[in-house]
């Protein structure tokens, strides 16, 4: 009877990974330490642009000067889920866009471009204050959650 062998299949995994052409993240080609402390990110005009700036900071490191621009617009909407017998919105979803755009400095050629997707939800079931306070915090997970997908994509498409 055969069974299931998870060492051989890990290792059998392991000698496959370098014939497929993957370079991890932040090995010595990869596109993270390309662009480390090399993308300047497009100064912020709101709150929810100060949040996604602060989140792709915190990953890219603070370029100044940078070898690459990065720009983004922001959208963020409200949909309400949970209706509550006596007509009121006790849940909510909050869904964001962010577009951008990262783009090398020196000969302003656009490096990668695109648009990400994402949605977070809070309860609206308390008080207005309790309401408010989860709203709040809501955004700031959104724009963390937009922010990582956005350094994944530029991290696929970093130059070496």
């Amino acid at each position: 009877m055969w069974s299931f062998n998870r060492r051989s299949f890990c290792l059998g995994a392991l000698v496959a990974l370098p014939a497929c052409g993957f370079t991890p993240v932040y090995g010595p080609e990869g596109g993270g330490t390309a662009l480390q402390g090399q993308v300047l990110v497009d100064a912020p005009n709101s709150r929810d642009a100060y949040l996604l700036t602060r989140a792709l900071e915190t990953q890219l490191g603070q370029a100044n000067p940078g070898r690459y621009g990065l720009s983004y617009s922001i959208s963020v909407g409200t949909q309400s889920i949970g209706i509550s017998k006596s007509n009121e919105t006790t849940r909510y979803n909050l869904l964001g866009n962010a577009t951008f755009a990262l783009r090398n400095l020196e000969t302003r050629a656009v490096v990668t471009s695109g648009r990400v997707t994402n949605f977070v939800g809070y309860s609206a079931s308390g008080s207005t204050v309790s309401t408010r306070a989860s709203e709040v915090e809501a955004r700031e997970r959104l724009m963390t959650i937009l922010a990582d997908q956005i350094i994944a994509r530029l991290f696929v498409a970093a130059p070496s």
